[in-house]
């Protein structure tokens, strides 16, 4: 009895010791980026749920919304901004050492700022703006030896000023302004940065109720104030009297001057008086003498053009100290645009400061030479890269258009006042060495107050990225860039040039149209580029062509904005499901044969109205332009409750084989031409003719709508 006892212990004890043994062996360890992420998730609030599919069985959080990551499935990039997220931030995110950018402004998170942010040596961007943190500013932060851009602004940090930012070599912008700082503030040479709205901060002087140590006064310069005889103090008082005076009249002598120096309102705003120390303003940027950018550039030789625009020409250079550099060399200076060119850059570079915006180094500023000098991007444009080989695998791709997205995000919705860029297209997208995407050229940039939702101007940009009713009226809006960027999305995916498409005998209408038709067909694999092979998620190009198609509706009002595009692009599926069910180009339908005679209606879903044209006034000109702005008038003003359909048809006699048809809903009007090919007969016993008596019937055989061309 007790050998089978211990017999079936022993058995036991053997089935347990085989199961845990090959659990042991079997068990994958989890992810420590995964682990770093769920860690942050835990200690956030999430009312929204963007973070919803952030999954803590999950061994690859690259799938994940709101997460960048690199080719090598690296997470390089953490951004959530204005989400309404709340809690604390976990120092979990020191597992993340891969991270390059992180990006929680505009939130409600309170706490302190762990101090293990210090330990992400390759962070480039940190932006906690707009929150509720609190305690001191870590001095850790100083070890970020990579840093370029710090925002802590609109908080509510304390405890003195770390003097050890002063020291980073790589940061160019800081922005600790609105906080409760207090002590003096060291010298930022040549680097943007603020401090206003820190009562108790000291400059470079001391200030009255200014705690903290101050900054020592020169002993030369020091007048003594200690006790002693009454003398002493009288002499005191008239010195300060009389030092006062001679300050004033100092003072008022250079302003006189400075006006009579003003000899023109371009170099006044150029001359202007220096902002106090602490803000923002045109000091921060680095003036070149003419000379140095043309040793730099070798004489602006024609071996160092990098690109050439409406404004001049970009050419590479080297400065003295080795640094390289891209020097925009401005046309017409001494008219009207090159100089109204010249002050636009410059006012925007105290406003449009991002990680995936260009940033301006410095200027020059001649009589007859206006001069811009931009950081040098070795990976040069996505439209140049899209070109050469190896071509950009499909992880960048994505990653660029995310970058792309979040730097346009912040002109529109960031930045007060706003920006519009205007010429949203692949050349004016650059990439730095990590292949991080940089929206540049804000020549034709326009800035906004928040009241105003366009801008009526002259229309710039490139042909195949101009919105309809920018081209038409010349109106721009933030919804122009959204279209342009559309564009560059199908760019990414196809690996053509918007404006090159067409020129080819088989190619047919635009870009655009060839995109829709083949959506429509379901057959996205045709768009995609061949450089990638068979290197791409379908499901990715799916939702990439869907996003860009919102972005390139007709009308400016139907389009999302570039926040919903970035939350779409990273991944908000119920978002991009909601858009495209609100609203993308619908097809109109085949011919109602019963009732055919002259003109009649097509076939879309739901209540219709249609507008009958007679051959008399569906001319392809002045007859079609009235029918359509009527169409668009009706639909401004049809809000609920009438028809959700609106149907055109339009027989030319300049095309005696085509109609064209409007078809829409309440917010989009779609353009389509379309044969007979599919209906010979019913045209044919309906008689229709133009007004020479051709006969309509007889269409031209046309390519089909997914055919790729080569």
């Amino acid at each position: 009895m007790v050998s089978k006892l211990i017999n079936f212990f022993f058995l036991v004890f053997s089935i347990l010791f085989i199961y845990y043994a090959s659990f042991s062996l079997s068990y994958e360890p989890r992810n420590p980026e995964v682990e770093a992420l769920i860690g942050m998730k835990k200690a956030l609030n999430d009312p929204h749920g963007v973070l919803n599919n952030w999954d803590e069985f999950s061994v690859d959080p690259c799938s994940w919304a709101m997460i960048t990551c690199s080719a090598d499935n690296s997470v390089i990039g953490l951004g959530i901004p204005s989400q309404s997220l709340s809690g604390t931030l976990s120092g979990s995110i020191a597992n993340l050492s891969n991270l390059r950018e992180v990006l929680l402004q505009n939130n409600n998170i309170s706490g302190k700022i762990p101090s293990v942010f210090g330990l992400l040596s390759k962070l480039q961007t940190l932006d906690l703006s707009d929150n509720q943190l609190s305690g001191s500013i870590p001095e850790s932060l100083g070890q970020l030896n990579s840093l370029q851009y710090l925002r802590l602004n609109n908080n509510s940090l304390s405890g003195a000023f770390p003097v050890s930012l002063a020291f980073l070599p790589q940061l160019t912008f800081l922005n600790l302004s609105y906080n409760n700082l207090n002590g003096p503030v060291p010298k930022f040479p040549g680097r943007t940065f603020s401090v206003v709205g820190n009562p108790l901060i000291c400059g470079s002087k001391p200030i009255d109720g200014c705690s903290g140590s101050a900054i020592a006064v020169p002993s030369s310069l020091s007048i003594s104030s200690s006790p002693g005889t009454q003398k002493s103090k009288k002499l005191a008082s008239a010195l300060g009297v009389t030092l006062s005076f001679v300050f004033i009249i100092i003072i008022s002598l250079g302003i006189l001057y400075s006006r009579r120096q003003r000899h023109s309102r371009f170099m006044q705003k150029i001359n202007a008086d220096k902002p106090e120390e602490g803000q923002l303003g045109l000091g921060n940027l680095r003036s070149f003498t003419f000379k140095e950018l043309q040793i730099a550039t070798d004489n602006f030789s024609s071996r160092n053009i990098l690109g050439s625009g409406g404004f001049g020409n970009v050419y590479r250079g080297i400065l003295i100290d080795g640094t390289m550099v891209a020097v925009k060399r401005l046309n017409d200076v001494n008219g009207k645009s090159g100089e109204s060119q010249f002050q636009m850059e410059l006012e925007l570079i105290s406003l449009a400061i991002h990680r995936n915006l260009l940033r301006l180094i410095g200027y020059c500023a001649t009589s007859d030479e206006r001069l811009l000098v931009y950081p040098y991007m070795s990976n040069g444009s996505v439209a140049s890269r899209l070109r050469e080989k190896p071509p950009l695998d499909w992880n960048t791709r994505k990653r660029i258009a995310i970058g792309a997205a979040r730097g346009l995000l912040y002109l529109h919705e960031q930045c007060n006042p706003k920006i519009i860029h205007r010429d949203v297209k692949a050349a004016n997208v650059l990439l730095d060495d990590y292949c991080e995407a940089v929206v540049g050229d804000f020549g034709l940039a326009k800035l906004l107050d928040h009241a105003d939702s366009h801008v009526t101007t002259a229309v710039r940009g490139t042909v195949g990225h101009i919105a309809p009713e920018y081209l038409s009226t010349g109106q721009s809006s933030e919804k122009t860039d959204v279209f342009g960027f559309g564009i560059l999305l199908i760019e990414l995916i196809t690996g053509m040039r918007a404006l090159e498409f067409g020129k080819k005998v088989h190619e047919k209408g635009s870009i655009l149209d060839w995109v829709k038709k083949v959506q429509q067909e379901n057959k996205v694999e045709v768009l995609v580029d061949r450089a990638l092979g068979a290197n791409y998620k379908p499901i990715e190009v799916q939702e990439m062509v869907m996003v860009s198609l919102l972005c390139t509706q007709y009308l400016p009002a139907n389009r999302p904005k570039m926040s919903e595009v970035v939350r779409m692009l990273e991944g908000d599926v119920s978002l991009r499901n909601e858009r495209h069910k609100r609203g993308v180009d619908i097809t109109c339908g085949g011919f109602d044969g019963t009732a055919f005679r002259l003109l009649r209606t097509l076939k879309c879903d739901g209540p219709t109205v249609a507008l009958r044209v007679g051959k008399g006034v569906g001319r392809l000109g002045g007859g079609l332009s009235r029918i359509t702005s009527r169409v668009l008038r009706m639909m401004e003003r049809e809000e609920e409750g009438g028809p959700d359909r609106f149907v055109m048809i339009n027989f030319a006699p300049s095309h005696p084989t085509l109609f064209t048809c409007i078809c829409s809903d309440t917010n989009q009007v779609r353009l389509t031409e379309q044969g007979f090919e599919d209906q010979p007969n019913i045209a044919k016993n309906a008689g229709v003719m133009d007004a020479t008596g051709t006969d309509l019937a007889n269409d031209q055989d046309r390519p089909s709508s997914h055919e790729r061309p080569p």
